[in-house]
């Protein structure tokens, strides 16, 4: 069978606003970008309790969570980051439409993967978050051990030392791991996104 015989429902399903209505918040996809060891798990795993705290329903989406499920058959090879995204994306959007806060913390380390995730999900629904912690300071983290292999040479490919990072062109909002504390990050975090999920009753 091939595309031709496939026969979407989409028109005969719920529609997202019903699900928003019955949620009593509206759907948007945070997606934090950023190095390794920047502080996206970090910033995401907080602002979800916090929104969970104000009665918001999320879903967060974590790299690592991803790739050890879903997108396990994928390498880190040039094709199959681009096809991690695509998943993330199309996962997310399913979350979306489904009128679930739904937030991501992906490395994403180009404008052109990040634009792939955006076409998909859709712009309107999409917050970039830039966690834009300087790489001098991921690498003295260097939580998981992956600077010191990939400076080494064990690690190929390792965004930020011998693969490229984008920087953002314009984000919703930058946030530095390094000058911030944790709660002050998340703060403006809430401040950004309340406004756009809270559904007036």
């Amino acid at each position: 069978m091939d595309n031709k015989e496939i026969y979407p429902v989409f028109d005969k399903m719920l529609s997202r606003s019903d699900k928003e209505e019955l949620l009593g918040q509206k759907a948007v996809m945070i997606w934090f970008t950023g190095l390794s060891g920047s502080g996206k798990s970090t910033l995401s795993i907080a602002l979800e309790r916090e929104l969970f705290a104000r009665g918001y329903i999320c879903r967060l989406l974590d790299g690592d969570n991803i790739r050890s499920g879903i997108n396990k058959n994928l390498t880190f090879s040039p094709a199959d980051r681009i096809e991690n995204i695509r998943r993330i994306a199309e996962v997310s959007k399913l979350f979306v439409e489904s009128g679930i806060v739904t937030m991501g913390a992906f490395i994403s380390p180009t404008n052109d993967v990040r634009d792939l995730a955006k076409s998909i999900i859709g712009e309107e629904n999409f917050i970039e978050v830039y966690v834009s912690t300087p790489i001098s300071v991921c690498e003295d983290r260097d939580i998981k051990g992956l600077y010191k292999k990939a400076h080494s040479g064990e690690l190929k490919e390792f965004t930020g030392v011998s693969s490229p990072f984008d920087e953002p062109m314009n984000p919703d909002i930058s946030l530095d791991t390094s000058k911030r504390e944790v709660a002050e990050s998340v703060e403006l975090l809430l401040q950004l996104v309340i406004p756009r999920i809270e559904k007036k009753r």
